[in-house]
């Protein structure tokens, strides 16, 4: 308990004293170098207060994207967690008078509905705009032909191995494949639960299915999705979801949870969304998903280029960056 509550404290600290050099920054550039637009894009929570206001200028803040929780028999934060958690949401609007960034806005933009209802009462009558935060290079996550005539499939799953991306469950999911059909699962990324999913692995008898890559530069990422076949996502947590969007770019379907970022990017036609039940009967549906897809790979093909549609129509930089420039000649007319 003190390690939590000296880990709360220092990040609270730390967060408060970013925001006044920020500010304080902020006010020297402005005055220096005559911007129309201060533009704030991070911290991303909803409920954490800013103080970019005052500056003499319109003040974008987001886009913000969070303020959701686990699903149920999902939750893996502590009691001391919860109750930070809770505090910090019920005082939100308390902090936001007193650090009043977003209360002087110009424009607030959220990455969602779910951010939208997760902010203090007291912002939600600014202008609110609901702006994804994610974007693709698709240039860089390009999409090469894959063939269904392949026996193997290539599963890759992308992102930080921490205990709420659950990567344990596609672990546990890969188990009931064995016999089944011809595979391999790629594991990209690194973290603290690393360790204990290698474990899981080799106790289970995958060795020599599941590959750890760890931590690999972006480059190397987008070849081994040009490669693989399937995403598997298994996220409880992810207010986003870059990573599902990059696998979509790629022309792979994605298998996710139906939860937070990722049911908001995936669609029926590109890949298969699945509830967060029990964590026994997730492991057996998403192996179930798996098994479909492997055994139907014209299906599969068709709706990875479905997804990579999706993601050039409304995820693409070169999309996105003109409507942001356009955000903002349209804050910096508004003062004039």
């Amino acid at each position: 308990m003190p390690d939590r509550l000296a880990a709360f404290t220092l990040g609270a600290v730390s967060h408060f004293d970013t925001q006044f050099r920020q500010r304080r920054m902020t006010q020297g550039l402005v005055r220096e170098r005559r911007f129309d637009v201060v533009h704030e894009p991070i911290p991303v929570s909803p409920k954490l207060p800013s103080m970019m206001f005052g500056l003499g200028v319109p003040v974008i803040i987001g886009p913000m994207n969070g303020g959701m929780d686990y699903p149920p028999n999902y939750n893996l934060t502590g009691r001391f967690e919860r109750a930070s958690i809770s505090a910090l949401r019920w005082t939100s609007a308390l902090w936001n008078r007193i650090m009043p960034g977003k209360l002087h806005a110009a424009l607030i933009m959220v990455a969602n509905k779910r951010t939208y209802e997760a902010l203090p009462p007291n912002i939600k009558h600014k202008r609110i705009l609901e702006f994804v935060e994610n974007g693709v290079d698709l240039d860089r996550f390009n999409f090469e032909p894959r063939s269904a005539a392949s026996e193997n499939v290539s599963i890759i799953c992308v992102g930080r191995l921490v205990d709420w991306k659950r990567v344990d469950l596609l672990i546990n999911a890969c188990r009931k494949l064995v016999g089944k059909v011809s595979f391999r699962v790629d594991i990209v990324g690194d973290g603290p639960v690393r360790g204990a999913l290698e474990g899981q692995v080799e106790q289970m008898g995958l060795t020599s299915y599941v590959r750890f890559h760890g931590w690999l530069p972006q480059s190397a990422a987008a070849d081994l999705l040009r490669h693989a076949d399937i995403m598997v996502h298994p996220s409880m947590r992810e207010c986003g979801g870059a990573a599902v969007l990059e696998a979509m770019a790629s022309g792979l379907p994605v298998i996710a949870a139906k939860w937070g970022g990722p049911a908001d990017y995936v669609v029926e036609n590109t890949g298969i969304l699945i509830p967060p039940g029990s964590p026994c009967k997730f492991v057996e549906e998403l192996a179930n998903a798996i098994l479909w897809m492997a055994k139907n790979p014209n299906t599969r093909i068709e709706m990875g280029k479905a997804g990579r549609d999706r993601v050039r129509v409304f995820y693409d930089w070169r999309v996105k960056a003109p409507a942001l420039v356009k955000i903002y000649e349209e804050a910096a007319a508004s003062v004039k």
